[in-house]
């Protein structure tokens, strides 16, 4: 019994070698990509908070570093992200009577270029956008740090899954 497990886990990893695409976590990433680059994020609006791009930019180097086995190049890379943030809005999503609110929405967009110099037949341009909604009588500046982590984290997840997943 325990041979035949054996010999369909060695079987699996035959299978998945000879498939040329290295796989993790539902990633799918071809062998012949190795390296990456994220340029700077681009503050594409005014009144952005000082370090947004700087943040986005970050992220998106973690999430790859971490999450896959790409290695940075900043010279030749193999694959690129470009970004833009697109949009930083806060907009009354909860109307009360008396003209006011009781929830607020802060909503951020981030354009993506991704550019595979391997297989130009990847490349593609996306606009991603997340929101979170906080409570329109408490203090933004305070909860303003939280709410952008937790929407960049959205955001990233979802760029580095149309970049590495074949669903």
């Amino acid at each position: 019994m325990i041979l035949r497990y054996k010999l369909l886990i060695l079987g699996l990893c035959v299978l998945m070698a000879s498939c040329g695409v290295y796989g993790l976590k539902g990633i799918s990433i071809p062998n012949d990509v190795e390296t990456y680059f994220v340029d700077d994020v681009v503050r594409g609006v005014p009144n952005l908070p000082v370090d947004l791009h700087i943040q986005f930019g970050e992220s998106l180097r973690r999430k790859v570093r971490e999450q896959s086995r790409l290695k940075l190049d900043e010279q030749e890379p193999d694959i690129v992200f470009l970004g833009t943030i697109s949009a930083y809005r806060i907009t009354p999503v909860a109307p009360r009577e008396g003209n006011t609110t009781n929830l607020n929405r802060l909503e951020i967009g981030l354009k993506i270029e991704y550019i595979n110099y391997l297989n130009e037949e990847d490349n593609w341009t996306k606009s991603f956008s997340a929101f979170q909604d906080f409570d329109s009588n408490g203090d933004f500046s305070s909860i303003e740090d939280d709410l952008n982590e937790a929407i960049i984290d959205d955001i990233m997840e979802r760029v580095f899954n149309d970049a590495f997943t074949n669903w």
